[in-house]
């Protein structure tokens, strides 16, 4: 049972799904929300939808070992070609004049992308843990105090990406002050100087 609601957490909770709806709110804070939903979307087709993806492909032809890309070699390339989707993504939300919230919302993704690839080539970090984090905060930053509930997600998914050996208690740790800390963070700081 513990193992089953443990895949249960990872699948739900994977970080295309958790930075799609990041991506959807993002516009939440400039006026027209909830009509602006739409850039997010657009956002999210480019951050995660063509990403994830390329990767079902690769797995399906047997290049990647599985849709989370637990092989740590594996992560680099991957993530270098996520962020090519992702400006791809950011020049045209800019050529459509979409809010200014969805391109920061992105400009703080590039940002721990970066830095996740980085890491990747020499400890598997975990991107879960790294996008319930940083969507936990930023959503509490977005709408308040009444969202700090979410939190609880972080330990939750953290449990199930240890429970299913696919990372350590110290990669998890390390991936939930990342998200939280470093990627909310910067989404912040872009904020304060561009929205």
């Amino acid at each position: 049972m513990p193992h089953r609601v443990a895949r249960i957490l990872t699948e739900v909770f994977q970080p295309p799904v958790v930075v799609s709806i990041l991506l959807l709110v993002s516009p939440a804070v400039e006026p027209g929300f909830p009509g602006t939903m739409w850039f997010g979307a657009l956002g999210a087709f480019f951050v995660c939808v063509l990403p994830l993806a390329y990767v079902l492909a690769m797995v399906r032809l047997g290049r990647l070992s599985d849709h989370h890309v637990s092989d740590r070699r594996e992560r680099a390339p991957l993530l270098m070609l996520a962020l090519v989707s992702v400006v791809l993504g950011l020049l045209v939300l800019n050529a459509i004049h979409a809010p200014t919230s969805v391109s920061v919302m992105i400009l703080a993704l590039i940002g721990g992308i970066a830095v996740l690839a980085a890491v990747s080539i020499v400890w598997k970090i975990s991107g879960h843990a790294s996008a319930i984090s940083a969507a936990a905060v930023i959503a509490a930053l977005i709408f308040g105090p009444a969202w700090l509930p979410l939190l609880l997600l972080v330990p939750a998914v953290g449990w199930s990406r240890v429970m299913l050996r696919d990372h350590t208690l110290g990669q998890v740790i390390a991936g939930s002050l990342f998200g939280g800390g470093v990627i909310a963070g910067l989404w912040w700081e872009l904020r304060s100087w561009l929205v």
